[in-house]
């Protein structure tokens, strides 16, 4: 077996395989809980960027300042990004999603959160073919490691898309189409390693950005709307819990 269909077999099996287990759970909560799991996904999604996502790329980058200025950019881009998505919809002030309380209105954080998970798959295809590249052995590793990594990012993406609007089926679909940037990584990476690798800080930093913008901007608002002692408490648990995640999946892998 060549070393392209190894990078190949591992993202596209990485990939469907941290969405299908993420599934397992998501996929079968009860209505009920999808508003107190919104709390985890905050978590999860703010302990891959600060556990995980941002310490790599601060490993890769040679030009701090430079990585910086792209999670401020993509901060900035999010947010138009998010502007247009609301004027696509109203052209006049009053309008439902104006009138609206809802942080999630028309889907817009479930599609913001899909553009930063685009990007981390496809930096993770570019990790697992940097892997096989070097050895199969550790390729496969890699490629397990990823696997158990995403689980947890993947049951708030889940989360999020579900209280964003969309249905189970919506849900599972966006995911395994986001997991495929997997495969486009790893076979560019192939091809291109030297020129895809020297871009990696960069997608890493807009993957940041996406994240803590639908974290900070779209979820946490929503959770202030239930200001009863025993839901704050709950709301902050499971946001630990959500960072918890985040550090146990990376403690256990060696991350």
């Amino acid at each position: 077996m060549t070393v392209l269909l190894w990078i190949v077999a591992a993202s596209v099996l990485g990939g469907a395989l941290s969405v299908l287990f993420a599934a397992l759970f998501a996929l079968n909560a009860r209505a009920h809980w999808v508003n107190a799991l919104v709390s985890y996904a905050i978590g999860a999604l703010l302990g891959a960027v600060f556990l995980d996502i941002l310490p790599e790329a601060i490993k890769l980058t040679t030009n701090g300042a430079a990585l910086s200025g792209t999670i401020l950019f993509g901060i900035l881009l999010f947010f138009t990004l998010e502007k247009l998505l609301l004027w696509r919809h109203c052209h006049h002030d009053h309008c439902e999603v104006h009138e609206s309380h809802e942080p999630n209105v028309h889907g817009r954080s479930g599609m913001m959160i899909m553009v930063g998970d685009t990007f981390h798959n496809f930096v993770d295809g570019v990790i697992i073919a940097a892997a096989f590249l070097t050895d199969v052995h550790l390729g496969i590793v890699t490629a397990l490691a990823i696997i158990a990594h995403e689980i947890p990012q993947e049951v708030g993406d889940f989360m999020i898309l579900l209280h964003s609007g969309y249905s189970k089926a919506q849900a599972l679909t966006l995911n395994l189409v986001s997991s495929l940037a997997t495969l486009a990584g790893g076979v560019l990476a192939y091809f291109a390693l030297q020129s895809v690798q020297g871009a990696v800080p960069t997608l890493l930093g807009l993957a940041a950005a996406s994240m803590i913008y639908v974290a900070v901007a779209d979820l946490i608002p929503g959770l202030h709307q239930r200001t009863r002692l025993r839901d704050t408490l709950e709301q902050v648990l499971l946001i630990v819990a959500g960072v918890s995640s985040i550090f146990l999946v990376n403690l256990a892998v060696g991350a």
